[in-house]
């Protein structure tokens, strides 16, 4: 029974994951603040546009930007059970000479939308910037591991080889994608400035007699005191919902390429070749001591999940907005918005560790490629093998049963591959081990896969990461 016990709740994604930069982002100090910059700008630009607005008035806005008696917003909103008023007749208290003119013309949605799309524009830097180091790292781990050759797969059975480094650029591509798309959302990111009820500028009209000249350049004054080159021309009382389907799409698509990047290294810790690393006093299993569990992997692949899972309340948000607005999008967007960059921020910061510290256990990679490169290189040998002399189908049925034989002691007596004994053994192949060798060398499987990860670094990484 839990009745004397003082409820209280820490959320995990805060408390466990999330960088503290990120957090500063959302918090309320931060909030309510933008909040009060809003009604200092609309203030501010409605004075410059002829409004009779006393310097004094603006001066105290001014002076409680940062001022904020939480303890009484909560009183106020208790009682009037609505937070843009608790708040606005909290600063009419720190600020009373502006108390008449706060607010002028606006709806709530001045304040909250507006103050919504700033934190999205700054959240949405802010994951470019871990996106961008990611990208950075996975660059130079691709680089640096280039020629190395490993087995590939293909429906996790061993096909033709690739290289440690060509497998980073396939991770790194989706990334690469992502970035894209991330810096289009940024570019055509648009506040909602000034707009009225229902989006008509109907207040405005009314103070500015008429003047539509003047309410544009109010919209455009304000938009651009926040950093906004464009803003709405036209919407609802809020802006267009499908903002924030966009945002969250773009967040989960950076959790699908996480998610495929850990999943793979998921599986190559298994074959020991890649892991990532393992603290000193680490423990990786409360009853199997030996165990190295990938842990941050497995870390990203969980935070992918309910990343992805994001997208489709801002689908429903959008689609069920009703006419000019209705209000049952605001709890939702409340959570889902904070959550979704809390996640994907959590997820690149331990993308960035976890790349930063990967162990390429290259002996281990080395033999389990030769392990299997007997069977790979069977049609090499086999035109080898015709060419100096031997019979084509022949050639193919002694292949076809010296590998059947091997791959059989191989599974069902835990035997190594001595396929090519088996070969260097029989004449009709007429091979020494000198060609043998020569045949079998791994720059024979690899194709053009150094050159491919050096033309995609130069050719399309580094220009991406150029753009500002």
């Amino acid at each position: 029974m839990l009745n004397n016990v003082s409820p209280s709740y820490s959320d995990p994604l805060v408390s466990r994951y999330t960088p503290k930069e990120m957090v500063a982002i959302f918090s309320d100090q931060n909030r309510y603040s933008l909040w009060r910059k809003l009604w200092l700008s609309l203030a501010t630009h409605e004075k410059e546009l002829g409004l009779p607005i006393a310097k004094e008035q603006i001066k105290q806005i001014e002076e409680n930007l940062y001022n904020i008696d939480f303890t009484d917003v909560a009183t106020l909103e208790a009682e009037l059970q609505h937070d843009v008023m608790a708040h606005l007749h909290s600063l009419a208290k720190q600020a009373p000479l502006a108390k008449p003119i706060l607010h002028l013309g606006a709806t709530s949605e001045f304040i909250k939308d507006n103050t919504d799309l700033i934190l999205i524009r700054d959240s949405l830097l802010l994951i470019k910037k871990y996106l961008h180091n990611l990208i950075e790292e996975l660059s130079e781990f691709a680089l640096k591991y280039k020629d190395l050759a490993a087995i590939s797969f293909t429906h996790y059975q061993v096909a033709q080889p690739t290289t440690v480094g060509r497998r980073a650029c396939l991770w790194l591509q989706s990334f690469l994608m992502d970035y894209k798309e991330l810096l289009f959302v940024l570019e055509n990111l648009k506040f909602r400035s000034i707009k009225g009820t229902t989006g008509t500028l109907a207040s405005f009209k009314e103070l500015f007699n008429n003047d539509y000249q003047k309410v544009q350049q109010l919209e455009e004054k304000i938009a651009k005191s926040f950093g906004f080159n464009h803003h709405f021309t036209i919407s609802g009382q809020t802006y267009d919902r499908k903002v924030d389907v966009s945002v969250l799409n773009l967040l989960a698509q950076i959790a699908t390429s996480s998610h495929k990047m850990t999943n793979d290294i998921r599986l190559l810790q298994n074959l020991k070749e890649i892991e990532e690393s393992f603290g000193k006093n680490q423990i990786g299993s409360s009853a199997m001591p030996y165990k190295r569990n990938p842990i941050k992997s497995e870390r990203v692949s969980s935070l992918a999940k309910y990343l992805m899972s994001l997208p489709q309340s801002a689908l429903m948000v959008a689609s069920t907005q009703w006419l000019e607005r209705t209000l049952d999008d605001s709890a939702n967007r409340r959570i889902t918005l904070p959550q979704g960059f809390f996640t994907a921020s959590s997820i690149l910061k331990l993308l960035i560790d976890i790349t930063k510290n990967l162990s390429v256990n290259e002996k281990v990679i080395h033999k389990n490629l030769m392990a299997e490169i007997p069977f790979l290189a069977t049609e090499n040998i086999m035109m080898e093998a015709v060419k100096l002399g031997g019979d084509r189908q022949e050639i193919h049925e002694k292949i076809r049963q010296y590998a059947i034989a091997t791959k059989r002691n191989m599974v069902e007596n835990g035997g190594e591959n001595d396929l090519l004994q088996k070969i260097l053994n029989d004449k009709i192949f007429n091979l020494d081990k000198n060609k043998l060798e020569v045949i079998i060398n791994i720059d024979n499987f690899i194709g053009f896969s150094k050159e491919q990860v050096i033309n995609f670094i130069e050719l399309e990484v580094k220009p991406l990461l150029a753009r500002k």
